[in-house]
């Protein structure tokens, strides 16, 4: 009988529930990286300043090595990693005009790329392709919140509202598999008191629910903005 793989990501082996909180990630090279982008931009905006406390959240603090336990902590990381940590940096970026629609689609594929469970297995075996997976999915992300952020109000929502729906299909599409296809994950949730699929499941939710909720309160509050401009122009 063959023996199970055993998966060391890049965040570390799966923790417990009673050691979690103190799996600090102390690579040298990613602390030296983050250090110096916090001198280079003391002067920066303020958007700067908090994309680099939620980069150390996400790769630094003991959330990087729940996600080596969990996929659903996979989801939420990759959810702010998406919907957080990348509209920060697009803010705190000069205004790029275009490119809506092909943001959009780039975006989108990288997500879904990444949740195929081999490249997903890949990226929890290697540190390259760890990295790879995460450099893509914000870069791409990032390019996508910079055209919504340029794009006129009507065309910023309609993106947002595509993402919205490809995340939530994602999402959907994970909570009502029967099926667990995440095999770095087989053995890792058990401690938590989940079985693979229970974990998966939750991971779907998390982007279906949550996940694709902010991009539609985004939409919201930009239509909303639509409307109340005409509205303050006209009693003016």
């Amino acid at each position: 009988m063959r023996e199970p793989e055993i998966w060391v990501p890049y965040c570390g082996a799966a923790p417990g529930p009673a050691e979690w909180w103190a799996r600090w990630n102390g690579d040298p090279w990613l602390i030296a990286i983050l250090f110096a982008a916090a001198l280079l931009l003391r002067r920066g905006p303020r958007t700067a300043h908090l994309a680099l406390g939620v980069a150390a959240i996400l790769f630094v603090s003991p959330f990087c090595a729940l996600t080596s336990a969990m996929f659903a902590a996979r989801a939420a990381h990759h959810f702010v990693l998406l919907a957080v940590l990348a509209p920060l940096i697009a803010w705190s970026l000069p205004v790029r005009a275009g490119g809506l629609a092909a943001w959009t689609a780039v975006s989108t594929l990288i997500l879904w790329i990444w949740h195929a469970p081999p490249l997903y297995a890949a990226a929890l075996s290697h540190d390259a392709v760890y990295w790879l997976m995460q450099l893509s999915l914000l870069g791409s992300a990032v390019g996508f919140w910079r055209a919504v952020r340029a794009a006129a109000p009507p065309q910023a929502a309609a993106g947002l509202l595509a993402y919205m729906v490809q995340m939530g299909l994602l999402g959907a599409l994970l909570a009502f598999s029967s099926v667990a296809f995440y095999a770095p994950h087989a053995l890792t949730t058990v401690a938590w008191g989940m079985s693979p699929l229970a974990d998966q499941q939750l991971a779907g939710l998390i982007m279906w629910v949550p996940g694709a909720a902010a991009y539609l309160a985004a939409a919201i509050l930009l239509m909303r903005g639509m409307l109340v401009e005409p509205a303050r122009v006209t009693a003016a």
